[in-house]
């Protein structure tokens, strides 16, 4: 389960690196050593899942480990990781 607070808290950590890079997975995991953190495009995100919290510069997607696979999911109470999902300045 990941708590909007907490989700609120990585998003407010993430937002204050220069960049989006493995530097800030690691930053992310150094501080919530318990979850699983991935980075991508919010171009390869799929269109059909909302992001659970939207910044500027990236958006924030929940990771489901429930399953024996990991997927997207949208309910927190499911959530094990986030996915960081840069935005493209070229998209804005």
């Amino acid at each position: 389960m990941i708590a909007p607070e907490t989700l609120e808290s990585i998003a407010n950590a993430t937002a204050q690196q220069s960049e989006l890079n493995e530097a800030t997975l690691a930053a992310l995991k150094k501080t919530w050593p318990d979850l699983r953190f991935t980075l991508c495009n919010d171009d390869d995100m799929p269109a059909r899942l909302s992001p659970a919290l939207k910044r500027e510069k990236f958006n924030l997607y929940l990771v489901n480990g429930s399953e024996h696979c990991l997927s997207l999911t949208d309910d927190p109470l499911q959530a094990i990781g986030v996915v960081l999902a840069e935005v493209d300045d070229d998209a804005l």
